[in-house]
């Protein structure tokens, strides 16, 4: 009788599982907003990692004269050094989204971890798991990145651990809450009563059904790890020797570019910022809106603003 309760309880789960992740797939990917967050960081990515070839000139020599505004030859103009800035911004993009997609992984097993135990044990591990996360929520994390990076000095893999060490609360607020959710569901609870271990349960079932939520929260972490590590290597607390948009934006604004009125050697690499940071929020949004069916009618829905047909209402409707 165990033995039966058993299969068809994981059997049960498997499918529905599987069916659930399927439909959520294809809602995200039926979406408007996910075609077009896709397509823009589709291109991003595309580029990145084609940049040693499809860039016009090298980023270590001079190709034009100092400041050269945009012409056919150098679509983008020249920096302070002589250096083509598409170029520049076309190698930056991958280095960017490295430090990204690493400070966003950290963020992502720092903040599951704490989700998932605080939201599972409960008690008095949920109790000291939030409090530390309390405690990382109220510190502005800007003011506490800048101080970091500078005590601990300008270097790419120090930026990761940064901000994806002080990234994490969130996504354990989030987490915790769906976790303890899905822990009184009586699929799990039997599973319990069956001799299941915590492990085998957080493993089987507590993280399958986490993990679309992690993956939203993974492409939402994505945008402001790239947004903090522009700002951090603006401020000059990244590696001055990696190429990134930061550091580009940042070179160029000491060599005072905007009162010589070259635009363009800085303008190119924020641009670049912001539409990457446009494509990972509307791919994000779409899963969001998917998880969630609610956030469709908000208010500030558009679907919400058209008018509701009372044809087939009795008087009592209108």
């Amino acid at each position: 009788m165990s033995t039966t309760v058993t299969s068809t309880i994981g059997v049960d789960t498997d499918a529905d599982l599987g069916s659930g992740a399927w439909r959520t797939i294809r809602s995200v990917l039926r979406q408007p907003s996910t075609i077009v967050g896709l397509v823009i960081v589709g291109l991003f990515v595309l580029s990145a990692v084609l940049s040693p070839v499809i860039a016009p000139y090298s980023v270590s020599q001079s190709s034009c004269k100092v400041f050269a505004p945009p012409s056919g030859k150098h679509w983008l103009g020249c920096d302070d050094g002589g250096i083509d800035v598409l170029s520049l911004v076309l190698h930056g993009g991958g280095v960017s989204m490295i430090v990204g997609v690493f400070a966003t992984l950290i963020c992502m097993i720092v903040g599951a971890g704490f989700g998932i135990l605080s939201g599972y044990f409960g008690g008095w591990v949920d109790i000291v798991l939030m409090r530390i996360t309390d405690y990382f929520l109220v510190i502005p994390q800007i003011v506490l990145m800048i101080v970091i990076a500078a005590v601990w000095g300008p270097n790419l893999s120090h930026v990761i651990v940064v901000i994806g060490a002080l990234m994490w609360t969130g996504t354990a607020r989030v987490v915790r809450a769906q976790v303890m959710s899905i822990r009184e569901r009586a699929y799990v609870r039997r599973v319990e009563a069956l001799g299941a271990g915590h492990l085998r349960i957080i493993a089987h079932h507590i993280i399958p059904q986490v993990g679309p939520l992690l993956a939203a929260n993974a492409v939402l972490a994505m945008t402001v790890a790239i947004f903090n590590e522009t700002a951090l290597a603006f401020l000059g607390l990244s590696d001055p020797t990696a190429i990134t948009w930061g550091t580009i934006m940042e070179h160029a604004f000491d060599r005072a570019a905007a009162g010589a009125g070259a635009w363009w050697a800085i303008a190119p690499a924020g641009v670049a910022v912001a539409l990457f940071i446009v494509g990972c929020y509307l791919i994000g949004r779409s899963i969001e809106d998917a998880l969630n069916p609610r956030l469709r009618v908000s208010y500030l829905s558009p679907r919400s603003w058209t008018l509701r047909p009372l044809v087939g209402r009795g008087p009592e409707a209108i």
